[in-house]
């Protein structure tokens, strides 16, 4: 990393039996399905990275909000992976993300420019597959 510390992060994931798995860091964990036939009570795969996404970009929020000094009630994101089969692999992941905030469009327009800037997970996996999505106003 060009001038940078770098950050290093750790996650161990046990098998529980045929139908799950455990991946544990710090103080959390996180229930996984790695039941071939999937199970509603966990996230599988897909969804762990979909989820990951997902909290990068709220994390970034969360990061710049007080930078730009914007004010915001809330956050919601909604995201769509697209799998292909041969060889498996997701190809694109979509979103939508919804703010509840009375600023104006074009302090949205920067809050959305910012997400990509800072976000460590999504610049990764932006890399890897198309990832794009917008950004509106909620409640």
């Amino acid at each position: 990393m060009a001038g940078g510390v770098m950050l290093e992060y750790r996650v161990e994931a046990r098998r529980v039996d045929s139908h799950g798995s455990v991946a544990t860091t710090k103080e959390a964990e996180i229930r996984l399905d790695t039941d071939p036939a999937g199970r509603l009570d966990a996230f599988n795969p897909a969804e762990l990275l979909l989820a990951s996404v997902a909290a990068c970009m709220i994390k970034s929020i969360e990061r710049v909000t007080p930078m730009l000094k914007f004010d915001l009630r809330g956050v919601v994101v909604k995201l769509h992976g697209v799998r292909q089969d041969s060889p498996p692999k997701i190809t694109s992941i979509t979103y939508e993300l919804i703010v509840d905030t009375d600023e104006p469009q074009q302090r949205l327009e920067l809050l959305h420019r910012n997400v990509g800037k800072y976000g460590t997970i999504f610049n990764t996996v932006a890399e890897a597959l198309v990832l794009e999505g917008s950004i509106r106003r909620g409640t």
